[in-house]
């Protein structure tokens, strides 16, 4: 009882069968996917907060949430160093700009999450003829997942973080590259 080992080179034959024998107990990924599993779970976000909403950002950090089950917690000071930016809180027009170049300088492939009613539409600064407030982070930058609430409890953003893990690791490229 052993494997029997064939003097010389395997035909084509004898190589199939034993591919087709091993087919169960051996399963080849493709690299894509794996590489996509490995950036699902080990984002690096950047240490960003525009408003009220980074309070809540900042808690989900903490040990109460634990961000560092879902491989999330190193918050990175540079932007180049991030692959995820949460958008947390309103963006005033002259903000705007500064966002975009953070947004520019964060290395591919680069993940958004847009945090809060003022990021991802206005929120309550928005009305008629309002001069000061960007109307929604989609206007600026790309972004992937949209976590609703004024401010959204550190439960919603961890759900955020899930679903963006979800998406990354299915390989799914998210609308703009902008």
């Amino acid at each position: 009882m052993g494997v029997v080992v064939p003097a010389g080179r395997p035909t084509d034959a004898e190589l199939a069968r034993l591919a087709e024998d091993a087919a169960p107990f051996v399963r080849l990924a493709m690299v894509e996917d794996v590489l996509n599993l490995c950036r699902a779970n080990s984002l690096w976000p950047i240490t960003f907060g525009l408003a009220c909403c980074a309070i809540e950002m900042m808690a989900t950090g903490m040990a109460k949430y634990d961000l560092a089950r879902f491989g999330a917690e190193v918050f990175r000071p540079s932007p180049r160093q991030a692959d995820l930016m949460i958008l947390a809180g309103t963006i005033s027009r002259k903000m705007a700009p500064v966002v975009q170049t953070l947004w520019d300088q964060m290395p591919e492939p680069k993940w958004s999450i847009a945090m809060g009613g003022c990021t991802i539409s206005g929120g309550p600064f928005k009305y008629p003829g309002e001069y000061a407030i960007a109307e929604g982070a989609e206007k600026i930058m790309r972004v992937d997942v949209h976590v609703p609430g004024c401010p959204p409890r550190p439960e919603a953003l961890i759900a955020g973080i899930l679903t963006l893990e979800e998406k990354i690791k299915q390989g799914r490229r998210f609308g703009r590259t902008r």
